[in-house]
């Protein structure tokens, strides 16, 4: 099944943009852990709609109503399923969009793909409506994995061609732009203020680190802690490109220079750098686990844009309505560490550690 993510730990969202609810099962989180649900509701509100200038006018409160799988905040054996409900919906916004599809949409492909009968209003399941409940499911990951020493950092790293300075060692959870500079931060601001005067939109890149990994998760070839990431990272609405470590500079690089040389710290065998990622064959090296995703614009601006009539196949105008994030990347940065945290808790699930 397509919103069906995990081999271990099964992750199913479901629902559309406008139905009553989204929501998600997971099936195989372990049972006699208690939830810090507080906790949770912080980590869903920094995904959530309509919470300050760069955001969408949306508000939807997020807040998860829990159907199964807990008993006084603990997880009991059976399938978790939460449902957070759809409140603040204008659908009359998407008429039309069933003859004249949005370019940068799926609302073409959609049509091909279901004849028609798919949900389009606020883009239907294929809307970023769906990372609400997978970010659900990740934060509660998140905190399972904390137990063990394991903890998930991330950061903007870059919007409309401005990058962030800095390393990315801690925490930005808890800024209102999660840069690792302010100074940055304000420049991307910028960007995005601009583009949005002007109707249009701007993406960027998220940059996510996982730390306190033990070396020995993951598996070789179709297994392996890049393929798990990538499978998740990928349904996320948005991301068109993924890479780890020193990604695509590594092309760029020898051999004796992209390399991490091996040595012994505090008799750990640990990588003197870590252009790899943390991954090697697939298979975590005790070394923090590093990726950066990239975030396309927000399709759906307010500049005119070219499509055509799917009844007559004639050109036709479309200006867009509805309420929409001139950058989608700020609200994605908490997806990104959910979807993290769900493929490193698969693997763990796994065996073996």
């Amino acid at each position: 099944m397509s919103s069906t993510y995990g081999e271990n730990l099964r992750v199913t969202v479901f629902g559309q943009s406008h139905s009553p609810a989204v929501g998600v099962t997971v099936e195989g989180f372990p049972a006699g852990f208690r939830a810090d649900l507080d906790a949770l509701q912080r980590f869903l509100d920094r995904r959530a709609p309509g919470r300050n200038e760069y955001s969408t006018a949306r508000r939807e409160a997020d807040v998860p109503e829990f159907l199964s799988g807990l008993k006084a905040n603990v997880t009991c054996g059976a399938p978790l399923t939460a449902i957070l409900r759809n409140a603040d919906t204008r659908s009359q916004d998407y008429d039309g969009l069933l003859t004249v599809p949005r370019p940068g949409h799926a609302d073409y492909t959609a049509a091909v793909k279901f004849g028609g009968a798919q949900d389009h209003a606020g883009g239907g399941h294929f809307s970023g409506r769906l990372t609400a409940p997978l970010c659900v499911a990740g934060g509660l990951c998140l905190q399972w994995l904390k137990q063990r020493g394991v903890t998930v950092i991330s950061r903007i790293a870059e919007i409309g061609g401005v990058p962030d300075e800095g390393e990315l060692t801690a925490s930005t959870a808890d800024k209102e732009f999660p840069t690792v500079s302010d100074a940055a931060g304000a420049k991307m601001r910028e960007r995005i203020a601009a583009a949005k005067a002007d109707g249009d939109s701007v993406g960027g890149v998220i940059e996510v680190a996982v730390l306190g990994l033990p070396a020995g998760l993951g598996d070789p070839m179709f297994g392996g802690m890049e393929n798990r990431i990538a499978q998740i990272v990928f349904g996320v609405p948005a991301v068109k490109g993924l890479e780890f470590g020193a990604g695509f500079a590594l092309a760029r690089m020898r051999g004796s220079e992209a390399n991490d040389p091996f040595c012994v710290e505090n008799g750990q065998v640990r990588t003197a750098t870590n252009r790899c990622g943390g991954i090697l064959g697939g298979i975590t090296d005790g070394m923090p686990l590093r990726f950066r995703a990239a975030v396309k614009p927000t399709p759906s601006i307010a500049k005119q844009q070219q499509s055509v009539n799917l009844q007559t196949l004639s050109p036709e105008t479309l200006a867009v309505r509805g309420r929409h994030d001139p950058c989608i990347v700020p609200r994605a940065v908490p997806v990104m560490e959910a979807a993290a945290a769900i493929a490193v808790t698969d693997a763990f699930l796994a065996g073996g550690k």
